[in-house]
């Protein structure tokens, strides 16, 4: 059985100062890289930390009922070991 994965990229338009875009590409090529390729890292980083919260949320779901039995003393919660 063969799987096969398609990266599905999605083409979007935007509306910016000129100005803004000019600065933009300066600071791009100060980077030696592109307009273009600065926002598709802005977006995934923007992406991977709306990934990052849904992970922390679901893992706090799946521990909900965990219970230490007590309250911790705010020493005891900063203590290092």
């Amino acid at each position: 059985m063969a799987v096969y994965t398609v990266a599905v990229r999605k083409n979007i338009t935007f509306n910016a100062d000129q100005d803004d875009i000019e600065l933009a590409r300066e600071e791009a090529q100060s980077q030696n890289t592109t307009l273009h390729e600065l926002f598709r890292d802005w977006l995934k980083g923007l992406a991977g930390r709306k990934r990052r919260e849904q992970e922390y949320r679901a893992l706090m779901d799946e521990l909900r009922h965990v219970n230490a039995g007590r309250k911790f003393t705010r020493e005891e919660m900063n203590e290092r070991r």
